[in-house]
């Protein structure tokens, strides 16, 4: 995740240069991004969940999900060909407003992290439970944070970093494009699995909060979480 934010600030680290021509340089860009969203995407399916678990007790799900995915993530950021053809550039204040616009993602990033209470990126919690067991707890909608203006805080704050890159090339802009559809489907289908997880609770969020991009000025508030 750390390469993958210094790819977004500074752009690919050019340690791979393979001399393709544009069309091979589109193509293997374009490869690299389905490479992940397949791994990314297809991992979570329940059909490869049972596949897996026919080998790798259950418990060890999540770890091998962001171990697979961290190795998937850097192949894509350490091959990744950067063009030379330049589409756009951002100059003297509009460059300094996309390198603000991006630190202020990372912070949006964390913040939605935190108002979790409970992120669990590297899937340990289901390892500790197994070896120290304690009381299940129930899961619950809550929403507090970034999540009272949008839904999917942690994807829009991603959002603002891909777009706020201030030079635009032509891998650039395949990046921005593929990556930006990729996130928009992903949320959608994510949506059908919290609307089964969920219920009406969901639902009414569904009804009060944006998907993606945060269009109210105050935010909701969730009458179940006192704390929000």
């Amino acid at each position: 995740m750390v390469a993958f934010t210094v790819f977004l600030f500074a752009g690919p680290p050019g340690m791979i240069e393979l001399d393709l021509s544009l069309l091979g340089d589109v193509a293997m860009n374009a490869g690299l991004s389905l490479l992940f969203f397949v791994q990314h995407s297809g991992m979570v399916r329940q059909s490869f969940r049972r596949w897996l678990a026919r080998f790798v007790p259950e418990h060890y799900f999540g770890a091998c999900y962001s171990i697979v995915s961290g190795i998937v993530l850097l192949v894509v950021v350490l091959v990744w060909q950067e063009s030379e053809q330049v589409i756009a550039n951002a100059t003297g204040v509009w460059w300094w407003t996309a390198r603000v616009l991006f630190l202020l993602a990372v912070g949006g990033v964390i913040w939605g992290a935190l108002a979790l209470r409970g992120f669990d990126s590297l899937g340990l919690k289901p390892i500790q439970n197994r070896f120290r067991p304690s009381a299940p707890t129930s899961s619950a909608l809550t929403v507090r944070g970034p999540y009272r203006w949008v839904r999917h805080p942690l994807y829009f704050f991603v959002l603002l970093m891909i777009w706020s890159y201030p030079n635009l090339t032509v891998d650039r802009a395949l990046f921005n494009v593929l990556w930006t559809l990729w996130i928009f489907i992903g949320s959608v289908f994510e949506e059908r699995d919290l609307v089964a997880e969920f219920g009406d609770r969901y639902r009414e969020y569904q009804r009060n909060v944006p998907m993606l991009i945060p269009n109210h000025v105050a935010g909701w508030i969730d009458p179940t979480d006192d704390s929000a």
